[in-house]
């Protein structure tokens, strides 16, 4: 599975992320990573939307904005593309980033449990809380 963090993230969680998953046989990056995307890390979110749609992985991903579910153009691109989808709590925002990074990682074994038990699309907030559960969210 690949892990994509769009621009509302840092790339330390990335880096993080895929230090820990990768001996899975995971990958993570960050949008300034991958070089395949035509615009780099200036591509819209349609676009990297559209590349992990067309790609013949599996991906997931992760966006520190939740507004990317009330753009109908977005939304509309995130259910063609069949994608699980992981939002930050606005909370991440004031967090450090090193708590974040561990906050992730301390979530992983959630979000690969939801990749393996939900059909695609699926989308979920991902709250600051350690005890709290991962919220669905309706796009």
């Amino acid at each position: 599975m690949n892990v994509f963090f769009d621009n509302c993230t840092s790339p330390v969680f990335a880096s993080t992320l895929n230090g820990f998953i990768a001996h899975e046989g995971h990958q993570a990056v960050h949008i300034r990573d991958l070089g395949a995307l035509p615009k780099g890390r200036h591509s819209a979110d349609v676009e990297w939307i559209d590349f992990l749609r067309k790609s013949n992985d599996e991906w997931i991903f992760f966006s520190g904005d939740g507004r990317i579910l009330r753009n109908p153009a977005e939304r509309a691109a995130l259910r063609s593309a069949g994608l699980h989808g992981f939002i930050l709590a606005p909370t991440y925002q004031k967090t450090p980033l090193h708590q974040v990074a561990s906050l992730l990682v301390l979530r992983w074994p959630e979000v690969v449990q939801i990749v393996k038990l939900l059909q695609p699309p699926s989308m979920h907030e991902i709250p600051i809380s350690r005890h709290a559960k991962l919220r669905s969210l309706s796009f």
